[in-house]
């Protein structure tokens, strides 16, 4: 079923290309059967997607997601929430808190790109990400290859924006996952072994991290995931196995150019059994 499914995909409302409308009518002409977008810090997408998926007849399944910025006593992380109640007080009063530290995040980088490198934006161009509120690096990488810094985003990132040293801008791990135990969802650690542009973390530095995520509630693993080989992936599952956290997969899917396409759930193209997916006992019930 491999390219069937994806619980990992980002739209404008965070820092994808697409539209939601966009986004919906590539997850139909994929064929995928069941996805979810899981945009940064912000349920604005995914619940315009919603209404979008329950306006027509479709067997298509849509699944609620998010993905929040967070950070524990290991390190940086990130979680995504899936199937969460979106009228929860604790849950929202999360979501906001990840908004403003969003916010607060791209004023820090703004002034760093500024005063370090001498970037600055039109007036325009900033309003514009102000108004997106939910802007990530990519958003930021492609105003800096408009100016001729570099040739493409993963250029721009490394070379300026990680240089940030953005400051009090992700919430407490536990935080987020009480949040979506609070509102009924389901709570799993993203790459966990490291995203996009990221080094990937050691065998010491991922097994610390787990555990802390475990104590304070985690209750999934991405383990198939666009960027990871086989074997990476085949070691995820031993560990979900291993601690009884449940199995998922997504793309990461941003519509950006060098990012991973929609559906694609590891790096050497393995197909997927459903069966190997233990989460979908938790979204087909």
């Amino acid at each position: 079923m491999n390219k069937l499914v994806d619980f990992h995909m980002h739209s404008t409302a965070s820092d994808g290309k697409d539209t939601v409308p966009a986004l919906w009518q590539k997850v139909k002409d994929r064929g995928l059967k069941q996805f979810s977008l899981t945009d940064h810090d912000t349920i604005k997408g995914t619940m315009e997607m919603e209404q979008l998926v329950n306006s027509e007849h479709t067997d298509i399944k849509f699944i609620r997601g998010i993905e929040c910025s967070c950070i524990s006593e290991q390190g940086k992380c990130h979680i995504l929430g899936y199937n969460f109640d979106a009228n929860n007080p604790e849950f929202l009063r999360m979501v906001d808190k990840g908004a403003t530290m969003r916010r607060n995040k791209l004023e820090q980088r703004l002034n760093f790109l500024k005063d370090e490198y001498g970037i600055e934006f039109t007036p325009e161009e900033l309003a514009h990400m102000r108004a997106i509120g939910s802007v990530g690096k990519p958003n930021l990488a492609e105003l800096i290859i408009k100016q001729g810094r570099a040739e493409n985003i993963q250029e721009a990132i490394k070379k300026y924006i990680n240089n940030c040293p953005t400051m009090d801008t992700r919430i407490p791990a536990e935080e987020v996952l009480a949040a979506i135990a609070a509102s009924g969802g389901i709570s799993v650690w993203a790459h966990p072994l490291g995203g996009a542009g990221e080094v990937k973390l050691t065998k010491e530095q991922f097994e610390a991290q787990l555990q802390c995520l475990r104590e304070g509630g985690l209750q999934g693993l991405e383990c198939f995931y666009s960027r990871y080989s086989w074997e990476e992936v085949q070691t995820l599952v031993k560990y979900a196995k291993k601690y009884d956290l449940y199995i998922s997969a997504g793309s990461d899917y941003h519509g950006r150019i060098r990012f991973p396409e929609m559906g694609t759930l590891n790096a050497e193209g393995y197909p997927v059994d459903s069966q190997d997916l233990t989460i979908l006992k938790v979204f087909n019930r």
